[in-house]
């Protein structure tokens, strides 16, 4: 049997000398490796951590800049900003979605709308896209969530400037509005300052097209923060870099007077300086307030716009075509002189004139008598104008249209505009592959059938009529002005014209209440009525329903001797001309006595029930109540995307 091994202490002693030189080896490796990677961390990366622990120490936020207000002519805001305080929250810094949404709506009292546009937009918004909660707070409010903001991660308070519309509804489409950039526009652009809680960005109009004018730089803001990231104290603050103004030609104080005037009516009123072409007044209405967009207009209000029959959501000065009517009478008196008709040769209006195997109808049953050029004007005779439309044909009919505006499109800052159509054989052949025809003739010659225009085409033609220039449109102060040419017109037959559009005011015509109650200032103008159904449907006044109902047009220029105002009036299945002359006698009478023009509105807004926002504020509780009759509080929201498209108005004219 083999005996055990013996191990002596020498042994036991030299075997732990051994684990202990290596344990020890291997401590002391550990130890120079950490002290190795500390002076590499202290040193090497001494700027880099130290720039971590400042970024969790100092908070460094953008300051959204100020945009640059639009002003008029004469240098009163037309859209400026206002002290603002407002709540937003970041998707991605949130912790607890359905707690912190509640506590918020405790503390600044939001709706059940408020709250279930807020929760979806949380869902559908990207990671870093601000989701606005309320805007326009008090400082209680405003104080009461900054209190609480170290159990509300996520949620970001904002003292700054949000954008104001001083006239609201009365420049909405033209200006349009602002609102929070979408993913697209930071997919497009990725700029920090577009997902900056606060900043907005032109949507829609002007404040659309000028973006990068209005917009500014931004600031910065360095504050010292907790851990948990409440706020210490402010460092330092680098001011932000207010947008450029923009001067427009504009009067602002003619715009809303003809917004104001408009009334209930669903029209458009276009005002141009003659001597210049600048556009004093494009007034579109009703309208919506821009206001409402910018600060988050709520989904009571946008349905209320969007199913409305009047179609708020849409420019009628641009964007409408009218058929329109007699409107066109004297360029086409116009067009016959220059093609060698005398004047003075007239014929019989009995009440309508056969065409072919159809019998077209003047506007007077019973007809005018014997009628020349200057009686076919100013009594707007049908006849007349048909019988010699045949002798002279379309074609310089047309031509002339062509040179007083009609069928344009004008050289303005604006996202798009309808230019209407002025047919001829050529176009028709183009259009619709037929040949023209004698019935064709007389449709077009009474701004009916194909005959289409926007009221800023129409103001247009008015001016150039008043001037014998080519008065082009022009809405920027600042743009670069074009002397304006002459339209080689003969002078003896603009003034005859002129003078046959003097006596549709002043004279036997058809707008005697259109006569300015201003002392030695005359009104020249032409009425027009474009029907919306066959005059075998009835005459489309008050007595059929709204959207049968003739359109009502009326263009004019003063001073008669001496013209510096044009303008053009459409009313929208207003019933005939008689619903657009009494507007374009205030507008105009506004011009030169504001006293007395607003002597008028104050009586007519008694009996429409208020001013336009009053009137809209009743709409507005009337469509609450009708759809949601438990509602009783004010919506907010999201702003929505206002673009809306409606089909060229057509039919038969005067």
């Amino acid at each position: 049997m083999k005996s055990a091994k013996t191990i002596s202490s020498a042994m036991q002693d030299l075997t732990f000398t051994r684990r202990a030189t290596v344990i020890g080896g291997l401590q002391i490796g550990v130890g120079v490796l950490l002290a190795s990677r500390m002076a590499y961390i202290s040193v090497a990366e001494n700027e880099r951590y130290k720039l971590l622990s400042e970024s969790n120490r100092v908070n460094l936020t953008l300051v959204p800049p100020r945009r640059g207000w639009l002003i008029d002519r004469n240098g009163k805001p037309i859209a400026n900003n206002k002290s603002d305080f407002r709540v937003d929250i970041i998707p991605d810094r949130l912790r607890d979605r359905q707690k912190t949404v509640a506590t918020l709506a405790e503390l600044l009292a939001l709706d059940s709308e408020a709250l279930n546009r807020i929760n979806r937009e949380l869902e559908q918004a990207s990671s870093f896209q601000p989701v606005q909660v309320a805007t326009g707070l008090n400082w209680e409010e405003y104080a009461a969530v900054s209190v609480r903001l170290p159990d509300l991660p996520g949620v970001s308070p904002r003292q700054g400037f949000s954008r104001n519309y001083p006239t609201g509804p009365a420049i909405g489409h033209l200006v349009g509005y602002v609102g929070i950039a979408s993913a697209e526009d930071y997919k497009e652009k990725p700029d920090p300052i577009l997902i900056t809680p606060g900043y907005k960005i032109g949507k829609d109009g002007l404040e659309k097209i000028f973006e990068n004018h209005l917009q500014g730089e931004p600031g910065a803001k360095r504050v010292e923060v907790t851990a948990r990231g409440k706020i210490v104290r402010e460092l330092n603050t680098r001011p932000d870099v207010p947008g450029q103004p923009l001067q427009l030609t504009l009067d602002i104080n003619l715009q809303e007077y003809a917004a104001r005037r408009l009334g209930p009516e669903s029209g458009s009123v276009v005002v141009l300086d003659c001597l210049t072409g600048d556009i004093l007044t494009m007034t579109s209405m009703p309208s919506f307030d821009p206001n409402s967009f910018s600060d988050g207009i709520g989904v009571t209000e946008y349905g209320m716009l969007r199913e409305d029959d009047h179609v708020p959501l849409l420019d009628k000065s641009l964007k409408s075509l009218f058929p329109p009517g007699s409107t066109i009478k004297p360029m086409v008196g116009l067009a016959f002189l220059e093609a060698g008709l005398d004047p003075d040769e007239t014929v019989n209006c009995s009440g309508g004139l056969r065409v072919g195997n159809r019998r077209f109808r003047c506007w007077k049953r019973g007809g005018h008598g014997r009628v020349d050029m200057a009686k076919g004007i100013y009594q707007s005779c049908d006849v007349y104008f048909y019988h010699f439309a045949q002798k002279i044909g379309i074609n310089p009919i047309a031509l002339m249209a062509n040179r007083l505006g009609m069928g344009q499109k004008y050289p303005l800052p604006v996202p798009s505009q309808f230019y209407g159509t002025v047919p001829d054989p050529a176009w028709l052949r183009k259009k619709y592959d037929r040949e023209w025809q004698p019935y064709d003739t007389v449709n077009a010659t009474i701004g009916q059938g194909y005959m289409l225009a926007n009221p800023t085409q129409l103001a247009v033609m008015a001016a150039r009529l008043a001037t014998g220039k080519n008065v082009i449109p022009r809405l920027l102060m600042n743009a670069k002005r074009q002397p304006i040419e002459t339209l080689n017109l003969d002078p003896e037959h603009l003034l005859y014209v002129q003078q046959a559009m003097s006596d549709v005011v002043n004279g036997a015509g058809t707008a005697g209440r259109a006569r300015l109650p201003v002392e030695n200032v005359q009104l020249a103008g032409k009425t027009g009525t474009a029907q919306v159904v066959n005059l075998d449907f009835g005459r489309g006044g008050s007595d059929v329903a709204w959207k049968f109902r003739d359109h009502g047009l009326f263009i004019c220029f003063a001073p008669v001797e001496n013209p510096r105002y044009a303008a053009a009036v459409v009313i929208q299945h207003g019933g005939g001309s008689g619903s657009a002359y009494p507007v374009a006698r205030d507008v105009m009478t506004f011009l030169y006595d504001r006293e007395k023009a607003m002597d008028v509105l104050t009586g007519l807004e008694k009996s429409w029930g208020g001013n336009v926002q009053e009137r809209m504020d009743q709409k507005m509780a009337a469509y609450r109540a009708r759809k949601n009759p438990a509602a009783a509080t004010a919506d907010t929201g999201s702003p929505a995307n206002a673009e809306a498209s409606q089909a060229a108005e057509s039919g038969a004219g005067e």
